[in-house]
């Protein structure tokens, strides 16, 4: 695979390299120009036009044969997941149509009006009704999308305090995450960088002096109760970070200095999607592709079989190790959730 990666770059930059020679002759002021199109390289040239509109609409459709469905479009696992996947369907139905039409006109007009000795073209000033029409129809549908995209984000973000949703700060680091849950209480503790203390394990900054911080539990791994409403406060030690879970639907940049904020409910537990047959199948290509390189992924202490679970990611090049900056979410039942809780320790008992 290399080798042939290798052999199309060499290619391209023989071919490129060709074609600046070609420009550079075409560019000398003063030189005799042989190179004049005739109708046998206009009619060439049209019909190349066709066989590539030809090409591009085989490959569209051999990629919905074989790439059919739309990236994570049948695994939303949160409350407001398939408003986000209805907006994305809709604007990639939306651009299919523009991109299929418009190049078919492209490429269709290229070869009919190609040129032809004795042919004069038209000089076509300009046409009212026409730029009316396309001014007007994009104008329109652009603005339904963006109205429609502003009602379904006020419909997220804007949480009912009256469903009591249980808070979790998710702290973000190079190159790592913490996540920290408000307790019995459900208040998180004040916080601050220049709280940072390691010889006592404050390493979130958490205000030991504040009641509120006292019953705040810091994990290494996010666990979420099916079916309740999670606002997530978020903060950033160093640089910009965005935490971001694909199959929730959610992302938020986590900016140093400020607090920003995002909330949804968890519908699908880690055991019922592990059991969803489209993540089946995709969790068997996996496997399949990662038992062709045994020997590398046990070399490296990797479990060979891969299982699904939720990710935490950060969608910001924060560093040299950003591809390495995730945490496991583990949705569960209230009681499941409950039972996991009691095994953890709170801020105040480890300080002591």
């Amino acid at each position: 695979m290399t080798t042939l990666l290798i052999f199309v770059i060499v290619l391209f930059v023989a071919v490129a390299m060709w074609q600046m020679v070609k420009i550079f002759d075409l560019a000398q002021v003063g030189a005799s120009n042989s190179q004049i199109a005739t109708d046998k390289d206009n009619r060439f040239n049209g019909y190349m036009m066709i066989g590539f509109l030809i090409f591009i609409y085989a490959i569209t459709i051999a990629s919905f044969v074989y790439l059919g469905d739309l990236p994570l479009t049948s695994n939303s696992a949160s409350e407001h997941g398939p408003g986000i996947d209805n907006l994305m369907i809709i604007s990639m139905v939306v651009i299919f149509f523009v991109q299929t039409v418009t190049q078919f006109l492209l490429h269709y007009f290229a070869y009919k009006y190609k040129g032809e000795k004795g042919r004069k073209a038209l000089f076509y000033a300009d046409n009212n009704t026409l730029e009316f029409i396309w001014t007007v129809i994009p104008v329109i549908v652009l603005a339904g999308l963006i109205i429609s995209g502003l009602f379904t984000w006020n419909d997220i973000m804007n949480l009912d305090e009256s469903e009591d949703p249980m808070v979790v700060e998710l702290y973000a680091q190079q190159f790592n995450w913490k996540a920290r849950y408000g307790g019995d209480d459900n208040v998180l503790g004040k916080a601050n960088v220049r709280l940072i203390d390691i010889d006592k394990a404050n390493i979130l900054g958490v205000d030991e002096d504040d009641p509120n911080a006292q019953d705040d539990v810091i994990v290494t791994e996010l666990h979420l109760p099916k079916g309740r409403p999670v606002l997530f406060k978020m903060r950033s030690q160093d640089v910009l970070h965005s935490a971001y879970m694909p199959h929730f639907r959610a992302q938020m940049n986590c900016v140093p200095g400020m607090v920003t904020q995002f909330a949804f409910t968890p519908t699908v537990t880690t055991s019922e999607m592990r059991q969803n047959p489209d993540m089946q199948e995709k969790v068997a290509n996996i496997n399949a592709l990662r038992l062709e390189r045994k020997v590398e992924i046990e070399a490296s202490g990797q479990d060979l079989t891969y299982e699904f679970d939720y990710l935490l990611l950060c969608n910001k090049i924060c560093g040299k190790s950003h591809y390495n900056m995730q945490m496991k979410i583990v949705v569960e039942t209230q009681e499941e959730f409950d039972a996991w809780m009691k095994e953890q320790k709170t801020f105040g008992n480890s300080l002591n």
